[in-house]
């Protein structure tokens, strides 16, 4: 492999060239409700040539690895007819590098009546309770070799192995429907989907539990967020402002996010972090090539810097970040996030709770939509707080907000940081879901709006 694509590399005639080459195989088992919906096992082989010439990107994706050269020949081609275009690209070094993933026990050891034996068991935890209509389980698993090579002599070859399971329960009441969700999905290997027994308990007990929640009150209201929520708000609301492309393509966010100003306390600081080694977002290199850092966004209620690819750093005169990242060899890169999260502080979740004489206790994310600072996010679950304890629960909480007034009224900030990662993963440019990891700690934040009744 390493031969071919190398020889590929010296007939190019490109300013700059790259080639992405990914092998791999997976298992999939999906149940929804009493049916087993799809079982199976697959490869794949593909690969991607990528060149600039003359400020001119060209991109080229195929499955016939033999005839590479003829690949190369036609990015080249592609770049020159869209050249005349002032691009450049930020320096990142040369780098040969190995890279192995470790696990507790790799899927591929597993056998595939195992896995979907372990699939039946949840899926019949959640289905034994009498209130729940309908149930889906989702088991994935991944084992992929990606080889990079460029014309400045860089040559990586990367391995990932990806597992995760998704239970959904959906209870019914009448004409009342209500469904609780759980994932998790990482690379450390096949043991951490093994003990999933509880959180099937779990999910099905919410989910019954919200056909008897009353409807929030609609209003303003301090409001305390546990760590899954404020991760999900953390990357949706906050991550993607700070990714560079979309930056420098809109003239009221290039106002808006400069680097210096004050977003919040000095309490505040937001990561971004690919090096975590075990977590869905964790990568040593980007689809460029670039070595992955832990990037601060803001440090110490302070905007600090902003996620790049090696276009992006060269045209905001920046660093890169390592954060150019491609879902597969189909698709080009694009600056993308890896593990987001909240860094946590000194409070604990009960001085939190015991400081809030009334508010709202918001847990998970049932999705949302942002539209630059604005943000709407559902929560799974959530409680009413009166004189600093958690009381009745409530439905229907929909927070709604500008991100940086948000940040602003964050006024304490949990020592309980928890990173999430999951089946599902983020969307930008036609490409999802790309695997992330996203969380915080528990974050207490003053006048949220929030929609109900």
């Amino acid at each position: 492999m390493e031969k071919l694509i190398k020889n590929a590399l010296k007939s190019a005639k490109a300013d700059h060239i790259e080639i992405r080459v990914n092998e791999g195989r997976g298992t999939g088992v999906s149940y929804v409700g009493k049916e087993l919906e799809s079982i199976g096992e697959s490869s794949m082989m593909g690969g991607c040539v990528r060149a600039l010439v003359n400020g001119g990107w060209g991109f080229v994706a195929f499955n016939d690895i033999e005839d590479l050269p003829r690949y190369v020949k036609m990015a080249c081609e592609q770049a020159k007819l869209v050249g005349n275009k002032d691009v450049s690209l930020a320096e990142t070094g040369i780098v040969n590098d190995i890279v192995k993933t470790q696990v507790d026990l790799d899927p591929a050891d597993v056998s595939l009546i195992d896995k979907h034996d372990l699939c039946q068991k949840y899926n019949n935890i959640i289905l034994s309770s009498k209130k729940i209509q309908t149930s889906s389980v989702r088991y994935v698993d991944s084992h992929g070799t990606l080889y990079f090579a460029n014309s400045e002599g860089s040559f990586i070859v990367c391995e990932n192995i990806f597992c995760g399971v998704s239970v959904m329960a959906m209870a019914k009441d009448g004409m009342d429907v209500q469904q609780a969700y759980n994932s998790i999905g990482d690379l450390r290997g096949y043991r951490k989907v093994e003990n999933f027994e509880e959180s099937c308990e779990e999910v099905t007990k919410r989910a019954v539990d919200l056909l008897s929640a009353k409807p929030v009150d609609a209003g303003k209201y301090t409001v305390i967020v546990d760590p899954k929520l404020c991760g999900v708000f953390t990357h949706e609301a906050f991550g993607h402002l700070s990714e560079a492309d979309f930056i420098y393509e809109n003239q009221k966010l290039r106002e808006i996010m400069k680097i210096g100003k004050r977003f919040g306390s000095d309490e505040l600081s937001i990561v971004d972090d690919g090096t975590l080694v075990g977590e869905a977002g964790y990568n040593k290199y980007d689809s460029e090539g670039t070595p992955t850092q832990k990037t601060y966004l803001i440090k110490d209620g302070i905007l600090a810097n902003r996620l790049h690819s090696r276009e992006t750093a060269a045209k905001m005169n920046e660093d890169p970040t390592g954060n150019a990242r491609a879902i597969g060899y189909g698709s080009e890169p694009i600056v993308r996030m890896t593990n987001t999260y909240m860094e946590s502080r000194d409070q604990t979740f009960e001085d939190m709770l015991a400081g809030t004489e009334d508010g709202i206790y918001a847990k998970g994310s049932l999705g949302g939509q942002t539209n630059t600072e604005m943000f709407t996010f559902s929560a799974e679950e959530a409680y009413r707080i009166k004189a600093g304890k958690i009381c009745e629960q409530v439905r229907d909480v929909v927070l709604t907000g500008n991100v940086f007034e948000t940040l602003m009224n964050i006024d304490a900030i949990g020592n309980d940081l928890v990173l999430y990662g999951g089946l599902g993963g983020c969307g930008k440019g036609g490409q999802s879901p790309l695997r992330v990891s996203d969380g915080g700690p528990h974050i207490r934040i003053k006048n949220v709006t929030i929609g109900g009744r």
